[in-house]
């Protein structure tokens, strides 16, 4: 559920004063970036690349499973650097201030909300009647 406008600026406010009090804890509580994350992504998968590029050399002269494991370390790190960053789990704050994981499941389809699939199937029925 969106925020209202006068809850987005009460949060705003707050966000500003905590920035304005504590500056290093404000900015090591807005995290880095998606972008900053892909390309550390990049970077180290760069890396890993020319690492088992080495071991693949290497094992050119000493043994074939030398070579074998740097192409692993190459295939492994190309995956790395092309698949994008997963999404932090996000948690439930509870009535007493305490955090804790988010319910698994179907826990948000309590009080009566319908999932995704049901409204598509909803919509679906609409635009047929409507005809």
């Amino acid at each position: 559920m969106p925020l209202s406008d006068h809850e987005q600026k009460m949060l705003e406010q707050m966000e500003q004063a905590l920035a304005a009090e504590d500056p290093k804890f404000a900015s090591q509580m807005q995290g880095s970036s998606l972008a900053s994350l892909q390309r550390r992504r990049w970077v180290l998968g760069g890396i890993g690349v020319v690492a088992g590029l080495g071991l693949v050399l290497v094992g050119i002269n000493t043994t074939m499973w030398v070579g074998a494991i740097g192409f692993a370390v190459m295939v492994a790190s190309a995956v790395f650097a092309a698949t994008p960053p997963r999404r932090a789990r996000l948690g439930v704050v509870r009535a007493d201030g305490t955090a804790g994981p988010a319910p698994k499941g179907a826990a948000r389809r309590k009080g009566g909300q319908k999932s995704f699939m049901d409204k598509l199937d909803e919509r679906w029925e609409r635009r047929q009647n409507n005809w």
